[in-house]
């Protein structure tokens, strides 16, 4: 390592974000520029340590001590090409991936942990700057023509590995735009489109195709796809919401997240003048505690909402590692977004039971009570606490508790697909469905999982695709298929 006492000397150290009432008052991403001289520094608390957990940590098996050194000798295009090399989309996973790899830091047993995403983001945003991202053009072509149905995380990765192995890749978009939720997902603030869309240029100039506004099961047959094309990869993501089907569910103002979400992002886009659901001038109720939730809050807030709470089932994390989630596994601790703190009042255990309307059938409030942790016939079961029920006035609720699976119906259907236990399409060990020449990866496979997750999965799908081609493959294949979401 080139500062082998770097840990010793040096503090971790992040960069601020914007003050919080003027990044409320756009949409731009909230991290403030960090110096290149300080990351170089921060890059230096990476230790010799022998055996580099975070390899492990990591999905993608990212080199992560390897381009630390790189960035702390000046090395930056040394560093791209070993980032690329296991990570198709570093610009994604090093703005939105919660960092496993830090999880699993070694400094991390008794310091602060290293900062590796600091020095992700900075070697890709360096690359771009510098013109380094270039067309990776594949060496032959293969003759073969592969689809790619999603292009979310896992079909990008999927589709550009495929792509440069020298196969004709057409992925399959039921939206208007590529990107699946990295494009209608994600906030602005936590990542501007323009960051996507100079990947997915790079992808259509070295050869793979985008189909827009295309449903498979409704535009085009299953078994149309399936006479076209050599191999199908289905990577549709886990789309299913999961619902609170309570009293007063049925009244206006309460929304999935994932209705929410998207048109404030059509805004930014200019497809919209206004959004369609806004939460200015209302007092917001958030149902669901984790990133999904905080996405709402940030968004909630610049639209100018009155006040907004935020319920979470589950009891408060604590502020340090949990005893039950020792390193290097991830930790059971309190996690704090930049959209906390942009004004939040976080609930814990606390389940809703019922909505309140008013006379025009319109939410006006909530009912809710405190639970408790008890075992319940062997099982540990969250039951409520006698005499713990309140009442919260609101005139908008988003629902952000997650999803259950992949979609069961229309192109599931057409295909034939099998489904596991969970919800999730199966899989064997090749990644493959239960229908040949059909494959499936990302969260449509393993279920609803994490953005690092999904980028090795669709890595992996390439090069068992590529071998069912071709025989053999060199594509990298950095996990093995399972429908559980591991971290």
């Amino acid at each position: 390592m080139g500062d082998r006492q770097g840990f010793l000397k040096h503090t971790r150290q992040t960069p601020t974000y914007r003050p919080v009432p003027v990044r409320l008052r756009d949409w731009k991403e909230v991290v403030e520029p960090f110096p290149v001289d300080q990351v170089q520094v921060q890059a230096g608390r990476c230790m010799d340590c022998g055996i580099p957990f975070c390899n492990q940590g990591c999905p993608l098996g990212n080199l992560i001590p390897d381009w630390n050194d790189m960035v702390f000798r000046d090395r930056w295009h040394e560093a791209i090409e070993t980032l690329h090399a296991t990570n198709n989309f570093p610009e994604f996973t090093g703005r939105l991936c919660p960092a496993p790899c830090e999880a699993a830091c070694v400094l991390g047993i008794n310091q602060p942990a290293v900062t590796i995403k600091l020095s992700e983001v900075e070697i890709i945003n360096r690359a771009f700057a510098e013109g380094w991202v270039t067309p990776v053009m594949a060496t032959r072509s293969t003759g073969r023509r592969v689809a790619v149905v999603g292009s979310g995380p896992a079909g990008l990765a999927a589709a550009q590995q495929l792509t440069r192995a020298g196969h004709d890749v057409v992925v399959f978009e039921r939206d208007d735009r590529p990107g699946g939720l990295l494009r209608y997902g994600i906030p602005e603030f936590k990542m501007e489109k323009a960051v996507l869309d100079r990947r997915l240029d790079q992808m259509r100039a070295e050869g793979t195709e985008f189909r827009c506004n295309t449903e498979i099961g409704t535009d085009i047959l299953a078994a149309d796809l399936v006479a076209e094309f050599d191999a199908v990869v289905l990577a549709g993501g886990a789309t299913v919401r999961r619902d609170l089907p309570i009293e007063g569910r049925e009244l206006t103002g309460i929304h999935q997240a994932m209705e929410y979400l998207p048109i404030a992002n059509r805004v930014q886009q200019g497809d919209l003048d206004a959004p369609t659901i806004s939460a200015e001038g209302k007092r917001v109720v958030i149902i669901g505690g984790g990133d999904t939730g905080a996405d709402c809050l940030g968004t909630a807030n610049r639209q100018g909402a009155i006040s907004v709470h935020q319920f979470e089932i589950m009891p408060r994390p604590p502020e340090e590692r949990d005893s039950s989630t020792p390193w290097p596994l991830w930790p059971l601790m309190m996690r704090t977004a930049s959209a906390h703190e942009e004004g939040v009042e976080r609930v814990y255990a606390v389940n809703t039971v019922k909505f309140i309307g008013d006379d025009s059938g319109n939410v006006a409030g909530l009912q809710a009570v405190e639970v408790e942790s008890k075992v319940v016939d062997g099982r540990p079961t969250l039951v409520p606490i006698e005499g713990s029920e309140f009442e919260l006035p609101c005139e908008m609720v988003f629902l952000a508790m997650g999803f259950t699976g992949a979609e069961t119906t229309g192109l599931a259907e057409q295909f034939g697909l099998d489904f596991d236990p969970r919800g999730n399409v199966a899989r064997d060990d090749s990644w493959s469905t239960n229908v040949d020449n059909v494959f499936v990866c990302g969260d449509m496979g393993r279920g609803q999982s994490l953005i690092v997750w999904a980028i090795a999965e669709g890595r992996s799908c390439a090069a068992a695709v590529d071998t069912a081609l071709m025989g053999e493959t060199d594509l990298p294949s950095p996990v093995e298929p399972t429908s559980q979401p591991l971290r």
